[in-house]
């Protein structure tokens, strides 16, 4: 969430990024619900004094009059105090956040920069078959009975390539803890303001799903209830940046991609996840070296399983509200002839860290809100596509990645 009054000194910059964001935002009555709010505040503290004052006087009819009057009166301020902070706090949840400069202005997906490539494209002298083939194949995968269990888009992940799917996530998971990342389980079952301090509430409820009890929820990912770890509370800037490597099951409804990648295990309502989350100090710069750092945990992750990948600079259109910068990585993947989405890298500045009041104390005592940043690790099933494709040979078998063989104690299915 913006601050009210940074989004008084930059009005124009506001309006634009959410104009570039592609969301529309009432700027002109969440200055007008303020500008009632400084009001309410500065007439509920003098009704205040002026009772702290009646009570020094001698007590009479007349006096006691003008109490009732100034204690009614002080309600009905203070209710319409309430009312307005509610308004205004609604309107303000939904301004997005300002993207720095660098980052490129484009409506969707075609704005989008790429800045890197890694890794060489495999040449097969064959007709390569779709990661849903192989698994049929060599009986990996079953999706007709993950639908008939699950419903839309559940599977099954079966013989070794469930433990190929545990070996990834082991490695990657062991591999940021031996770089200092601090080893977190996330809770899959999280409250409401979890979800709002992230930013997925408002704009992204429609893919999060809600359980029976009145505040609980299914985590889409471990970066929202590990950000809100230390809500409420003031860390000490020594111990900042804190870096956690999170593992969690994560659900998600997608509501919002009707129709798209319904085959197959790219886009699923379950999945596991592992997510690098930092909270640090409230210093652009420091955050944009974390940024980096983040980023070569990714892309070394990649590059131990020798897939190849590319790298891309997101517009502002395709960003997602709460960013100021993003890196989207995407693995290459033969059935589609094309890269695949695997992990999306963000600088959220001190957007989140408001929402959740995490703030943390200077050496000379005053207080400021962190900042928070999260990046993909790996996601799987959603890796495997890369891994099963692009290790595939001729005769229909898979290799494994070097790096997996000890873990999985086979060099090819």
């Amino acid at each position: 969430m913006l601050s009210i009054d940074f989004i008084r000194k930059n009005k124009e910059k506001v309006v634009q990024a959410a104009k570039n964001k592609n969301r529309e935002i009432d700027l002109e009555k969440i200055i007008n619900l303020d500008d009632q709010r400084l009001d309410l505040i500065h007439r509920i503290q003098n009704l205040r004094e002026e009772r702290n004052k009646l009570a020094k006087s001698p007590v009479s009819d007349e006096s006691k009059i003008k109490g009732k009057d100034i204690k009614n009166n002080l309600k009905n301020l203070e209710n319409q105090l309430t009312t307005n902070n509610q308004q205004l706090n609604e309107l303000l949840s939904y301004v997005p956040n300002v993207p720095l400069p660098d980052v490129p202005i484009g409506k969707d997906a075609t704005g989008n920069k790429e800045i890197k490539k890694w890794g060489k494209i495999p040449k097969m002298d064959f007709i390569p078959k779709s990661h849903i083939e192989l698994g049929k194949s060599l009986d990996l995968i079953d999706l007709e009975r993950g639908v008939k269990i699950s419903g839309f888009r559940g599977y099954f992940l079966k013989n070794q390539l469930a433990q190929l799917h545990f070996a990834l996530l082991f490695h990657v998971f062991n591999k940021l803890v031996r770089k200092g990342y601090t080893p977190i389980i996330a809770p899959a079952v999280i409250k409401a303001f979890t979800l709002s301090g992230s930013g997925q509430f408002p704009w992204g409820k429609q893919d999060v799903y809600r359980l029976n009890g009145e505040d609980a929820y299914l985590a889409g990912t471990a970066e929202q209830p590990v950000t809100a770890y230390f809500s409420g509370e003031i860390l000490n800037e020594k111990d900042l940046p804190k870096k956690f490597v999170a593992f969690s099951p994560c659900f998600r409804k997608e509501a919002g991609a009707y129709g798209k990648d319904t085959k197959g295990l790219y886009r699923l309502h379950e999945f596991w996840k592992v997510e690098q989350v930092i909270i640090g100090k409230n210093n652009i710069e420091e955050a944009k070296k974390l940024h980096e750092e983040l980023q070569k945990n990714s892309e070394e992750i990649l590059q131990d399983l020798e897939l190849p990948y590319r790298v891309l600079l997101m517009c502002t259109g395709d960003m997602g509200e709460p960013q100021i910068k993003k890196y989207d990585t995407e693995t290459w993947m033969p059935s589609r002839n094309a890269y695949g989405e695997t992990m999306s890298n963000s600088i959220m500045g001190d957007f989140q860290t408001r929402r959740l009041n995490i703030k943390y104390r200077k050496p000379d005592g005053k207080t400021e809100y962190c900042f928070s940043l999260n990046n993909t690790a790996l996601a799987s099933p959603r890796i495997l596509i890369a891994v099963l494709e692009n290790y595939q040979q001729k005769d229909g078998s898979i290799l494994i990645p070097k790096i997996l063989q000890p873990l999985v104690e086979f060099k090819q299915i």
